[in-house]
Formats: C-alpha cells, structure tokens, sequence
C-alpha cells in the first residue's frame, strides 16, 4: 500500500480541530513554566551570573524570536505532523531529514524519561514529607504513563484544555508571588532594574547561566508538529511560536527578576548556591504564606503532568508520520475512529516509556541524579543540534527560489539564529558536567551517542533510495 492510499484508510488526523491558544497551551506546558523556573533558575543563579540571570531570559527568547523569523517563512511552505523533520529534509536531503527525525524522537523520548522521573521522585518526597508511604517513585511515573496515554487518546482539543488550565494555575502563583514582591517595595535593596544592567548580564558566568536558560525553552518548536490539526495553519503556526517565545522569555525573566529582588541582587547568588532546592518555596511562602507553598508543590505535579502530556503528543506525531512515510512500522499511523488521534503511535509510546522507567528501577539509577538530570542534558544536546539543522534547512530551502520571501527572512534571521544556536550549543557540551551533575564518561559521550542516530537514520535514508525507491521518493514531503 502507498503513502497516499495510507492517508485514506483511517490515518488522518482531525483537522481544522485548535487555534492559536491551543497551541500556544501545548508549547508553554511543554516548556512547564513551573518546573522551568523553580528547577533551572536557582542553578542558573547560583553557577552563572547571579541577578544577571532575568536578563539572559530576555537575550535567549530574541535569539528564538530570530530563529522564529526563518522558521516561520518556512512553515507557509512546509509543514506536516513532523515537526522539523519535513523541514530538514526539504531544506538539505531526504537523508538529512531522517537523521533530525532520528534525533529529534531520541531528544523527545529523553525529555519525557525525565520529566516521568522527577514526577516520580517529587511526588513520593511530597507524599513522604505528608505523613504518607514511602512508595518507589517507579509506580508513580508507571501511573503518569498511563493517565498521559488516556489524555492523549482522546483529540486533541482534550488535551489542549486541560493544558490551558495547568499553564493558567500554574502561571498564577508565580505571577501572584512577583506581584506581592513589587507590592511590597521589593526586598532588602528594594525595586531595581540593576539585574538588566550590561555588567550584571555580561559579568562573569554568563555562559553558564546561557546553558540553563536555553534548556528551559525546549518545547517551544513543538507548533509544527501541529500543522496538520490546525486552522488556517500558515497563519496559525506562525503566530502560536512569536506568542509562546514572547509568553516563555518575558514571564521567566518577570519571575526571576522578583525572585531576585526578594533576595536582593547582590545575595540571590549566594542565596541560591546555599538553598537552590528551596529558593522559591521560601520566597512564595514568605510572600504569600504557609498555603501558598503547599499550591506550590502541588502545582509543580500538575506542571509536570501537563509538560509529559505535551510531550507525549508531540512524539506521536513524530511516530504518526515516520509510520505513514514507511520509514517505521506503518500501524503508527492509524488514528482513532472517533477522535482522530494517533492512538497507536500513544499506545507504543507508553508501553516504551513503562519499559525504560522500569529499566533504570531495576538498576537502581536515582530518578533525580540520573533519569531527570541525564535524560534533560541529553535532550538539551539533541534540541540545539536539531534547530541549528533547521536554521541552515530555511536557507536551502530558498536559496533556489525566494519565493517572494525578504532576504530578512530567509537568510539573514536564519544566518544569525543559527550563529546563536551553535554557542549555546558548544556552551552546553562543554559544561554536560556541570548541567547533568556527573563526570560520567556516559555523560560526556552524550554528542557522539546523538551523531550516532542521526548517521543511523541518513543511512537507513539512503538504504531506502536503492532499496525501496516509491518510499524514499516521498520521504519529508508528501505531506508538506
């Protein structure tokens, strides 16, 4: 059976089915403002450049923005359930496209791992701290694993509102706490815009703080894998990415620059160093009281509950379209008789994800130290990488027709995004050390291991052109 006949036999997704704030819900709850803040901040402050930390969100999401430019050209052009696999592959090669798909569903498994891991271990800490049995933090991430699938069975307006609302409730509280902080006149250096000062930005440690902040806008690029389910798509893609890079980098740098202020400037670093797991929870509850701080915890569940779900669509959709190419096994692209979702590529999905958590249970890995920390550098390495491809993609993609495009949009923005991207990438291999908080030669092997099953997925490309020539010929753009 051929890719097109496929698309006929049940495999279409719903269409027409989420607007711009469905997406916009999918993409913020992916990057897990909640988690995103209280986990990488206080790292970020105490190891990189201190109160300089609010304005290195700022500087990261004009980097994205840049990226946003080129990729968004693109998205009138191309676009499918692939997210940026059809990009790579119709900007460099087919071969090209397959290996960013390879590595962009390794990224996204990993990423899932982690936040499967820390649900785990955040919740039996809190179920422990209450009173509670110690329960292994494998039964609770198993247990995620399933609610997840049961979400994102259902279509995918489901999923999109109960997104809505963990993002909402879990912007609040931070917004609450930020908005007490100015209230009351700031901390013990009251209100200042010192921490956006080009000595506090650029003073020592910079790259460092670089790494933790890039690591918290993974998820953004999740609104092309929406193409296919979205109205009128080439205006919805477009304005869902601005919006979420403008929701993601001005509320980080809003929540950090209050965090900062109730500590001080001139303290947060030192503050952070010494109490990096607390920092918020202490600030909230000073601000906000003793309740606030058990909203606080519980509202970290539902942020990771909400990021997991994000990402479980997402990698269905990576599963949903290899199938319906043939590069994988073609059942990933049946859809659901009634709610048009790519159940099948779910069920798979969590089935893998049950193994993997009960892999590393049963050799004992730490779900913080090694799944959460080791899955999220990993993740970290293979997103920087995967958009770099894109950058780069959007210039093939036009270097031979403009079509009617600016030079703006198709060479410049993508020139110096890519530019940006390729630091922080560099910044984040030489300090996999410090961001995984391991010198494990596993660790450090992480950027051969991505190469790997990029190399692996352009091979099985170019076995396809001489073996299976019908598949190859529609490889990243039958759907497009």
């Amino acid at each position: 059976m051929s890719v097109i006949e496929l698309g006929g036999a049940g495999t279409d997704l719903r269409r027409n089915a989420i607007g711009v704030s469905h997406i916009v819900f999918f993409v913020v709850a992916a990057a897990a403002p909640l988690t995103a803040v209280v986990g990488a901040s206080p790292a970020a402050f105490a190891f990189g450049n201190g109160s300089g930390v609010s304005a290195t969100y700022l500087l990261v999401g004009a980097l994205y923005l840049l990226f946003s430019v080129g990729f968004t050209a693109m998205s009138r052009f191309v676009g499918s359930a692939g997210g940026f696999y059809p990009y790579i592959a119709a900007g460099l090669s087919r071969p090209a496209g397959v290996a960013g798909a390879f590595i962009a569903l390794a990224t996204y498994i990993a990423i899932e791992l982690a936040v499967f891991g820390l649900f785990g271990f955040f919740v039996n800490d809190i179920v422990k701290t209450s009173g509670g049995p110690d329960i292994a933090w494998w039964a609770y991430g198993c247990t995620l694993a399933i609610l997840i699938y049961a979400c994102g069975r259902r279509n995918i307006e489901f999923s999109g509102r109960i997104l809505g609302y963990c993002m909402i409730a879990e912007i609040a509280i931070l917004a609450l706490f930020s908005l007490r902080v100015l209230i009351s006149g700031g901390g013990p250096e009251g209100i200042t815009l010192a921490p956006f000062g080009f000595s506090a930005v650029f003073g020592p440690g910079m790259g460092v703080s670089l790494v933790f902040v890039v690591a918290s806008f993974i998820g953004f690029e999740a609104t092309a894998i929406f193409g296919e389910e979205a109205r009128d798509p080439k205006r919805t893609i477009a304005r869902a990415t601005y919006i979420a890079v403008i929701i993601i980098a001005v509320f980080y740098a809003f929540v950090t620059w209050a965090v900062a202020l109730h500590y001080g400037p001139s303290k947060i670093a030192a503050e952070a160093t010494a109490n990096t797991a607390t920092l918020y929870l202490t600030a909230v509850q000073a601000m906000l009281g003793g309740p606030a701080g058990i909203a606080l915890n519980a509202l970290l569940v539902t942020s990771l509950f909400a990021c997991a779900l994000s990402f479980h669509n997402t990698i269905n959709r990576y599963f949903y379209s290899l199938g319906r190419e043939g590069l994988t096994w073609s059942g990933f692209a049946r859809t659901h008789g009634t709610h048009q979702s790519p159940y099948m590529a779910g069920a798979v999905q969590t089935a893998m994800m049950i193994v993997l958590i009960l892999a590393f249970a049963l050799s004992g890995q730490d779900p913080y130290a090694v799944v959460f920390a080791w899955m999220g550098a990993f993740a970290s390495v293979g997103i920087l990488a995967l958009q770099t491809m894109v950058c780069l993609a959007v210039i093939g993609f036009f270097r031979a027709d403009a079509r009617g495009v600016s030079a703006w949009h198709r060479i410049v923005a993508p020139l110096v995004s890519m530019a940006g991207l390729m630091v922080c990438l560099v910044l984040m291999i030489l300090n996999l050390p410090l961001v995984s908080g391991s010198e494990s030669p596993i660790v450090a092997s992480f950027p051969i291991i991505l190469a790997g099953i990029g190399i692996a997925g352009a091979a099985l490309a170019v076995w396809l052109k001489t073996r299976k020539p019908e598949v190859y010929a529609n490889l990243g753009r039958a759907f497009a």
